[in-house]
């Protein structure tokens, strides 16, 4: 696996969706950096303040009064700061912007332009509570955040940004990375740092789940052909500082030590996928992506005997009409539904304005919705087999996009059941 090496002229710009996941993904990159005396600043994007599972195992209670909530948000600020510390980073090397944890996904589908702010799950608000935050106050809008990564990226200048993985399970991680991405395009008549993501949430990965400091850390294999990955070699004193800053992440100790121990390897692992390019006419002029379905050992007996997966999903250009098919491992089932997720981007269009559609599919009914109002369209067109879903619509309905974020995945209820990675899709020029 390539190397990856940072430059004497280097700008290292971290982006963490919570508080220890820049110590897990980018310990080891974090303290080459130092030792290098490049610029460095880290960026969270929320507090982790509703990670209720693990205030229950810190506190020993459950807590969702908010200011309790807010409470332990303000820990896990500090935590932070202790393990970056350790690190080699001050305070004034941080930058917390206080986004509402766990919900960040849902303001990047729905929550732009004229769309309320988001309410936070435990913290009961819908704007930054915390007074040291990059900006208190500020409403859980997805413009916002898209607006305050361009800031400090604006500000910082970067040669290099790590950010979390689109092929990540977690929704804060899959958040950041799509924000990250519009937030680059946006600013690349300014700059374009190279952009290396970090896997951290993903299932039955790493393995083996606990300390093993003497174990290369591999990708997960549904993922091992897919994303162009390069490896940072870790020496034993920075394989142990990291280690030593992990613990100061004291809550997520609590939570899950085999997990934050399983990262404390002899390597960290960076990669993103390759841009599916429609532009170049080809035969049969499909992209597709094949995987796997993989359950998450978090289901329990019932999610799983309702288990759908996601076999292949294929997306080709049928002259002006924009197609996707997805083949599943069995019949969407009764409670199950199917997301089928397609964001536009034009440099000369407000990202806000651009249409950001998702279908919904399931047993009973097939719909379209942008930012999760249903819409007609009666140019949509829509096939359902016994295993497999097509539909095709107009690339204007799309917003005539130069770039297509896109993305597929399987529910029961409010459960996860398997997704396919959101994926970079470059369409011809208009």
């Amino acid at each position: 696996m390539p190397e990856l090496t940072l430059s004497a002229d280097d700008r290292v710009l971290i982006l963490a969706p919570h508080p220890d996941d820049e110590t897990i993904a980018t310990g080891g990159v974090i303290q080459q950096a130092v030792a290098m005396g490049l610029p460095l600043h880290l960026v969270y994007l929320t507090y982790g303040d509703n990670a209720e599972t693990s205030f229950i195992a810190y506190r020993k209670r459950l807590m969702l009064r908010s200011t309790s909530v807010q409470g332990m948000g303000l820990v896990r600020h500090d935590e932070a700061v202790a393990a970056a510390g350790i690190l080699g980073l001050s305070s004034d090397q941080l930058t917390f912007l206080g986004y509402p944890d766990f919900r960040t996904l849902k303001i990047w589908i729905e929550h732009w332009g004229d769309a309320p702010a988001c309410e936070s799950m435990f913290t009961r608000t819908s704007v930054v509570p915390y007074a040291n935050a990059f900006r208190p106050g500020t409403p859980y809008k997805a413009d916002e955040i898209l607006a305050d990564l361009e800031t400090v990226i604006r500000g910082f200048q970067p040669t290099v940004v790590f950010t979390s993985h689109p092929g990540d399970h977690n929704p804060d991680h899959l958040a950041l990375y799509l924000f990250t991405r519009v937030a680059l395009w946006n600013l690349a008549q300014e700059m374009q740092p190279t952009l290396w993501p970090a896997l951290v949430h993903h299932p039955h990965w790493p393995r083996p789940k606990n300390y093993r400091p003497d174990l290369a850390m591999l990708a997960p294999e549904r993922l091992a052909s897919g994303p162009a990955w390069r490896t940072v070699p870790l020496n034993t004193p920075q394989i142990e500082t990291k280690h030593r800053a992990v613990q100061a992440h004291k809550t997520q100790l609590k939570l899950d030590r085999k997990l934050l121990d399983s990262f404390m390897r002899g390597n960290e692992l960076f990669g993103d996928f390759h841009v599916e390019d429609l532009r170049t006419p080809r035969d049969p002029g499909a992209t597709t992506t094949s995987q796997q379905p993989v359950a998450s050992d978090q289901l329990t007996h019932a999610e799983r005997l309702k288990f759908v997966g996601i076999e292949e999903r294929a997306v080709w250009l049928d002259g002006d009409r924009f197609v996707v098919s997805l083949s599943f491992s069995r019949p969407v089932v009764e409670g199950v539904v199917a997301w089928v997720y397609l964001f536009g981007y034009r440099s000369d269009v407000p990202f806000a304005r651009m249409p950001k559609l998702r279908l919904h599919h399931s047993e009973i009914k097939t719909a379209l919705f942008d930012q999760g109002r249903e819409i007609t369209d009666p140019d949509f067109k829509v096939d359902v087999t016994h295993r497999r879903l097509t539909f095709s619509l107009p690339r204007s309905s799309l917003g005539d996009p130069q770039w297509l974020l896109a993305s597929a995945q399987t529910r029961l209820a409010d459960v996860p059941l398997d997704w396919v990675a959101w994926r970079v899709i470059a369409l011809p020029g208009r």
